[in-house]
């Protein structure tokens, strides 16, 4: 189980960290080439599939409270965990975002 899993327990400024570093997989995937794109599209088509099981879709409302989005092409930051735990889960909740308890999922 990762940490998305289990609940994001550091801060925003950690999180979106993690987010631009998805932004660098997207840029950079239009320099690669064909082979590489068609050898790597599985694994990262699972990848997105699991980050959208383990997290929950708001548009970014929440997230935006605190840093301004990126275009609507890099989904991943309209996202946040289910599980919202620790600091991050206490921020995106004052925003207004809504998850799970994870004592009960």
């Amino acid at each position: 189980m990762s940490v998305i899993e289990r609940g994001y327990g550091d801060g925003i400024c950690e999180y979106t960290n993690d987010l631009y570093c998805r932004n660098w997989l997207h840029d950079a995937w239009l320099l690669l080439d064909d082979c590489v794109v068609q050898l790597w599209t599985p694994q990262i088509k699972a990848l997105g599939d699991w980050y959208r099981a383990a997290t929950v879709d708001d548009d970014g409302q929440a997230l935006d409270q605190f840093h301004k989005l990126p275009g609507p092409d890099l989904w991943w930051w309209r996202r946040h965990p289910r599980s919202l735990t620790g600091e991050l889960g206490r921020s995106l909740g004052s925003a207004g975002a809504i998850g799970t308890d994870p004592d009960t999922t």
